[in-house]
């Protein structure tokens, strides 16, 4: 089985977002499929309490394809996202003792 990198993406929503979540709650599922049509498969999704509003695990073909997603969901102006590399730590621990 191949795995796909993961990325951590923390992201908040905007004033003209939360309308949209408030007013159709099931918009935030409808994004996950959005994203699958980019080849971005969500495994863990949370709303959070603190300086995000959401947090999502995701597997991405690469980082390129991250950024077009950022960009793309950034662009309707409905949230502001960070995303980040995830390093399975059983490989970073390997690549430690490589080094």
């Amino acid at each position: 089985m191949i795995c796909m990198p993961q990325y951590i993406l923390l992201s908040n929503l905007t004033d003209e977002g939360w309308k949209t979540v408030k007013g159709r709650p099931e918009r935030i599922k409808e994004v996950n499929k959005e994203l699958e049509a980019f080849g971005v498969r969500v495994i863990r999704q949370y709303a959070v309490l603190g300086p995000y509003d959401f947090v999502n695990v995701v597997e991405a073909p690469d980082n390129e394809t991250i950024a077009r997603v950022s960009i793309e969901l950034g662009a309707r102006g409905t949230i502001k996202m960070m995303s980040m590399a995830a390093v399975p730590i059983d490989e970073f621990i390997a690549s430690v003792k490589k080094s």
